[in-house]
């Protein structure tokens, strides 16, 4: 990933100390002091004693209010931004300022609906993934009410558009809060306070999840429906904070949206479970820019389901034989996967049967001299350096991170009236560490289960791109399918597919898709 060029500043608190005048005055008939005296005569001030260190002004949240159409509906709605302070254990002080951006639908009063009912007005906290990412790919792609105005297909290079009314956002049924965690955005560690207690797996939820107690508390929304809605790395951090939140505070939510999201990240790394899981998705890249046979390019659905049971039987068997598989079943197994990705059988069998997602990605459209994109494999571009084993870049984050930057940055302090002169970091920033595994793979498949177990009202809605390369759909469904959980609670478990890939929400066709998705899984339908 292409880390922005973003410095991070850290926010100053300021302390006052008091001091108190000597009195110089003597009291009638009583001995002078002759220290007081010598004070007096000098104009030295003794000081009366230290008083305890005062807590730093917090500062109020700016709002704004504005409006959109929604599925032919104008919602008027307020915006609350700012910075929300982590206090230490004690209360002594603060750990760190959460930024956020809290939307609340309005009614025809003018005031937020929640206050006359919070107990039907459901909150949705949103945040993206990185780890170190802020919230502004959801924030300003997906559900929000205003979304960057960029190519209807995603496939264009945006590098700074305009913001724009969304009419796919869910604020008609859901109030939004979009976080940015420690590091990310504007949200900055505490003057004196290190970074790294935020910057590990454990660190993360605990942060975003006192932060999600805390607000919950401040804007009285106990009483409300809650959701949680996480992509990418969000699927860990959503899943974590389903049993934190719960067994912390005992605040229980109602549902976890996961776009995108990683639940473990064995099935995405060099393993033998991650070479299966990028198998479909190979596939569906493949199928959309024709590359594959007759037969399996007449219907993706079989060619998907095809690639699906190569990967869990004879591919699986394969890989797990390595060099001891024979010679006429290693040329056998190449033939299927070049029928299934659209790649040459000899560069298949040279890579020992094991297709990394760079390779993939520079030698799908090798002979045209382009290179697909990883969170999106629909999207191409030139390939400059046609003797790479893997590409330069990935042409479906360049294409927008510069229309994302320049909406974050221009919405926030003119439709949002938010003055900040320091860098808001889109994305990297954050020195991350997964000391909490042991050296092991991140794995939070047994949080989301004990969640269910423990909440059985808990559901999970998955939303899965066909053409994600970054995190493949059928990494996601292998976790679902070893979360450990009784039969009965895997109905409390949806599952969406989408054309596009990673940020679905860009391609327009399935962010109209993922709206009625969404809409549909918080309304209980």
């Amino acid at each position: 990933m292409i880390r922005p060029l973003f410095c991070l500043a850290l926010l100053s608190l300021c302390t006052f100390g008091f001091s108190a005048l000597a009195d110089e005055k003597e009291e009638a008939g009583k001995k002078p002091d002759t220290e007081k005296k010598e004070d007096a005569k000098s104009g030295d001030k003794k000081p009366a004693g230290k008083k305890p260190e005062e807590k730093p002004k917090e500062e109020k949240p700016v709002v704004t209010q504005g409006e959109v159409t929604i599925g032919g509906q104008q919602v008027k709605f307020q915006a609350k931004t700012g910075l929300l302070p982590l206090l230490k254990e004690d209360g002594s002080g603060e750990k760190a300022k959460m930024f956020y951006v809290y939307y609340q639908a309005l009614g025809d009063d003018g005031k937020p609906l929640a206050t006359k009912d919070a107990a039907k007005r459901p909150i949705t906290f949103c945040f993206n993934g990185g780890p170190g990412s802020s919230s502004v790919w959801l924030h300003f792609g997906g559900l929000g009410p205003r979304r960057v105005d960029i190519d209807p297909q995603g496939l264009q290079a945006s590098p700074h558009t305009a913001v724009v009314p969304n009419p796919n956002s869910i604020l008609d049924v859901t109030d939004l809060v979009f976080i940015d965690p420690v590091g990310t955005g504007a949200s900055r560690p505490a003057k004196g306070e290190k970074g790294e207690q935020f910057w590990s797996v454990n660190g993360d939820i605990e942060s975003v999840g006192e932060f999600i107690r805390s607000l919950t508390t401040r804007e009285q929304r106990w009483a409300s429906p809650k959701f949680l809605c996480g992509e990418s790395y969000g699927g860990i951090r959503g899943s974590g904070l389903c049993d934190y939140l719960a067994s912390k505070f005992g605040l229980y939510v109602d549902g976890f949206v996961c776009v995108s999201g990683v639940i473990n990240f064995e099935n995405i790394g060099g393993s033998l479970q991650g070479a299966l899981s990028f198998l479909p998705s190979y596939t569906a890249t493949a199928h959309f820019h024709k590359k594959l046979p007759p037969d399996l390019q007449a219907d993706r659905d079989k060619a998907i389901a095809e690639a699906r049971t190569f990967a869990q039987g004879d591919y699986a068997l394969a890989l797990l034989k390595g060099d001891s598989l024979p010679a006429a079943d290693r040329t056998r197994i190449a033939e299927k996967l070049a029928r299934l990705t659209g790649l040459d059988r000899d560069l298949i069998e040279r890579a020992h049967l094991i297709i990394s997602p760079g390779l993939f990605m520079e030698n799908l459209l090798r002979k045209e001299g382009k290179i697909v994109g990883r969170y999106d494999g629909r999207v191409i571009t030139e390939d400059y350096d046609r003797l790479n084993t893997h590409p330069e870049f990935d042409p479906s984050y360049t294409n927008i991170y510069g229309a994302f930057s320049s909406a974050a940055n221009a919405s926030i302090r003119s439709d949002l009236n938010y003055e900040w002169d320091l860098p808001y970091t889109i994305l990297g920033g954050v020195n991350w560490s997964y000391h909490d595994f042991d050296g092991e793979a991140v794995n939070v498949e047994d949080r989301l289960a004990k969640a269910l177990k423990t909440n059985t009202k808990l559901r999970v809605l998955f939303c899965l791109g066909y053409r994600d390369l970054a995190v493949p759909m059928d990494s996601t469904l292998y976790s679902i399918e070893h979360l450990h959980i009784p039969a009965d609670l895997h109905s409390n478990l949806t599952i969406q597919y989408y054309e596009s890939g990673h940020m679905m929400y860009l391609n327009q066709p399935d962010a109209e898709k993922l709206r009625r998705d969404v809409v549909a899984f918080i309304r209980g339908k």
